[in-house]
């Protein structure tokens, strides 16, 4: 299964550092015509995807690990014992 345009677009975006180029959840809106929590949900789904990981794995693996650590704290479960993923 390949990445569709939509999906490399959101992968490539997420390489943009946010604290420089000011508010993420417009850029979202803006670029995506979605709303940032909408604009989340396709996202996790795109970092479980094997093309994903084959299109950018440093970036996808950054996301993931971020993703498990940010679960992990709003369920209040050590990340060791985890069984979020």
């Amino acid at each position: 299964m390949e990445l569709t345009d939509r999906e490399i677009a959101i992968l490539d975006f997420e390489r943009t550092p946010w604290e420089i180029n000011g508010s993420k959840k417009s850029a979202i809106r803006e670029r995506f015509g979605i709303s940032p929590s909408r604009y989340y949900q396709i996202r996790d789904v795109l970092l479980d995807l094997p093309a994903s990981l084959e299109y950018d794995p440093l970036l996808v693996r950054r996301l993931r690990k971020s993703r498990i650590k940010r679960r992990s704290i709003h369920y209040g479960i050590p990340q060791i014992h985890s069984p979020i993923r």
